[in-house]
């Protein structure tokens, strides 16, 4: 097959406004010179101007502070000093994320009056690769949440954008911004991104450093790309890694080259379908578009290989063991000094996370050691594991749960954490991208993870897959 249109390189929904451009297709039309970056940025911010009003994807706009970002990169690309395939892309900030000079609200009445000193690692990495930066993104306050209420998805105003990086996803959905940053502690990159129809990448734990980065929970936080390609997550990727001392986790991580090439010959990749746990109580028409898209991957030469998934079981519970008291633990002070400032869904979990016992946090972290050897074991036999994101599509604001076909009835924070909980757990990286809609529209979500460290791969098998079906383009504007 032929790639599809989106990658070669330009629009990405056909519209000839530079604000659709892929990341990929942005950067060539700069260095080719057939578009400026101030032409760029403008065009983006005036498509925030139109969208915003229904989206609520940004705390705020930094229109100023882009314009003159964008002036200063095309002074630098005429003068001969281009500094790579970011330079002069607008780019925004999930609002946990430190800008010198700028409000790091976390989407909450708590950090009202903060202003951050310095830059985040990741945000210096970014300004260093040229990005321009449009604005901060809203977070579930404090990304502890997976609906991100104030943010509309970018398919239906009705639905949630998901959580907690909704604004992040929704921004890359409506063409508000060519690529975001988000976090990921128990699925905030890859659920909004699901969601909304984009491609989100959590990295493996460590690779990206988190410096400057407001946490939920330090030993699930993780930092990545929301995208409108897999080509394009893997170009911010290379921005991003490196280590960095101030992360206590940061790994140095041999250079690798991300950026997956134009083959679509998957022969020789084993691919790990799980026989348990990811399919079960997962709405058909989910289940139905992973399983094409797994279908096709095998189609690409791809041998897929039937696998069991350890200790599903222990999932959930080591998920919530592990989050919730590391959570409470990082905002103890503010809790117990401005208790009224939280919202009451959020101020709940940090109050139930200090009633947690220090031996049920220890069995949590046991617990996920011996889930990480299990999972280091399984990915001995396969090279990368296909999967739903999620278990259902973007569901009704303000709906609390979801009944299964067995009977169950689950929240819709625990149908939306569970299936990306794991790869946070084993720290293993986790790609997530758009592989249909179900009969209303929305977007469907497959997530392939990886061996730790293991993110060539599962860009190349997911760069693959997109190059070989319609693109889902961009969300309409109204």
């Amino acid at each position: 097959m032929q790639p599809h249109e989106q990658h070669k390189p330009y629009q990405a929904d056909g519209s000839d406004e530079p604000y659709a451009l892929t990341l990929a297709g942005a950067a060539e039309a700069v260095r080719t010179r057939r578009i400026s970056p101030v032409e760029l940025v403008d065009s983006v911010l005036k498509r925030i101007e139109q969208v915003e009003p229904r989206l609520g994807a940004f705390v705020t706009v930094t229109a100023d502070h882009a314009r003159e970002a964008a002036r200063k990169a095309e002074a630098e690309i005429s003068g001969g000093a281009p500094r790579g395939p970011l330079h002069g892309v607008p780019a925004g900030l999930k609002d946990l994320i430190d800008v010198a000079g700028m409000p790091t609200t976390a989407s909450s009445r708590v950090r009202a009056r903060h202003r951050a000193e310095t830059d985040s690692t990741v945000a210096a990495r970014l300004a260093s690769a040229g990005a321009v930066f449009v604005g901060k993104t809203h977070t579930h306050e404090f990304a502890y949440g997976l609906t991100t209420p104030q943010t509309a998805n970018a398919w239906a105003r009705e639905r949630v954008a998901g959580g907690s990086s909704g604004g992040s996803a929704a921004a890359v959905a409506a063409g508000a911004a060519t690529f975001t940053l988000g976090t990921d502690t128990g699925g905030s990159i890859r659920v909004p991104a699901a969601l909304n129809g984009v491609v989100g990448l959590k990295p493996t734990y460590g690779l990206v450093p988190r410096y400057g980065v407001t946490s939920l929970a330090w030993s699930l936080d993780h930092v990545g790309p929301l995208t409108r390609t897999v080509e394009d997550a893997a170009l911010v990727l290379a921005a991003l890694v490196g280590h960095d001392p101030r992360d206590p986790a940061s790994v140095a991580a041999p250079p690798v080259d991300y950026r997956p090439g134009a083959e679509t010959d998957l022969t020789g990749l084993r691919v790990g379908v799980p026989g348990n746990y990811y399919f079960d109580r997962v709405d058909p028409e989910v289940e139905a578009s992973v399983r094409r898209a797994i279908g096709r991957l095998e189609e690409l030469g791809a041998r897929l290989v039937e696998v069991e998934i350890p200790m599903a079981r222990y999932v959930q519970p080591t998920q919530w063991g592990l989050m919730v008291p590391e959570a409470s633990a990082y905002h103890e002070r503010t809790l117990r000094a401005v208790p009224g400032l939280y919202g009451a869904d959020v101020r709940v979990l940090l109050e139930a996370g200090e009633l947690m016992t220090a031996g049920d946090y220890l069995r949590a972290q046991r617990a996920r050691t011996l889930m990480q050897q299990a999972w280091r074991e399984m990915l001995k036999t396969v090279d990368v594991i296909a999967a739903p994101t999620v278990p259902l599509t973007a569901v009704e604001s303000g709906r609390p749960t979801v009944t299964w076909g067995d009977g169950s009835v689950e929240s819709v924070s625990d149908a939306y954490v569970r299936l990306s909980a794991p790869a946070d757990i084993t720290g293993v990286p986790s790609l997530t991208l758009p592989v249909g809609r179900d009969a209303a529209g929305m977007p469907i979500g497959m997530q392939l993870m990886g061996r730790p460290f293991g993110e060539a791969t599962v860009l190349r098998a997911g760069h693959a897959y997109e190059r070989t079906v319609p693109a889902l383009g961009l969300a309409p504007a109204a």
